[in-house]
This record gives structure tokens, C-alpha cells and sequence, in this order.
């Protein structure tokens, strides 16, 4: 699943950490979303959306398939 996270934490000036912070989980899990290794539980994606006042639709897209 592929995602704006990054592109967002930083237009809002925020480290991995500092977001990490304010929705309760590791640097390391965020970093981990940002780069596509780990696909948030529906509870932390809706943390992440309600944090950047948008959708989950907004933040998480489906990965582009190639035939």
C-alpha cells in the first residue's frame, strides 16, 4: 500500500519522531509506513488521517498494478 505520510509530516515540519509522538508509536513504525514495510491497523490509520485533518483515502492509496 503506498502512502503520502512523508510527503505530509514534512509540509508540516514534523520528524519521524515528533509524529511518532503525537500518535502514540515508535520512530521506527512510522518510518516503517513511510517506506511501505508495515501497513498500519485501521485504528492507527485513522489516527494519521484525523492528524493531518484528511481522509484515510487521502493518505493511503493502492499500489499501482503493472501488467
Amino acid at each position: 500500500m503506498d502512502n503520502d505520510i512523508r510527503e505530509r509530516r514534512e509540509a508540516a515540519g514534523l520528524s519521524q519522531a515528533a509524529l511518532g509522538e503525537a500518535l502514540h508509536v515508535s520512530r521506527q513504525t512510522i518510518n516503517s509506513i513511510e517506506t511501505g514495510r508495515y501497513d498500519p491497523s485501521l485504528p492507527l490509520a485513522f489516527a494519521i488521517a484525523r492528524h493531518f485533518h484528511t481522509t484515510i483515502e487521502e493518505v493511503f492509496h493502492e499500489e499501482a498494478r503493472h501488467p
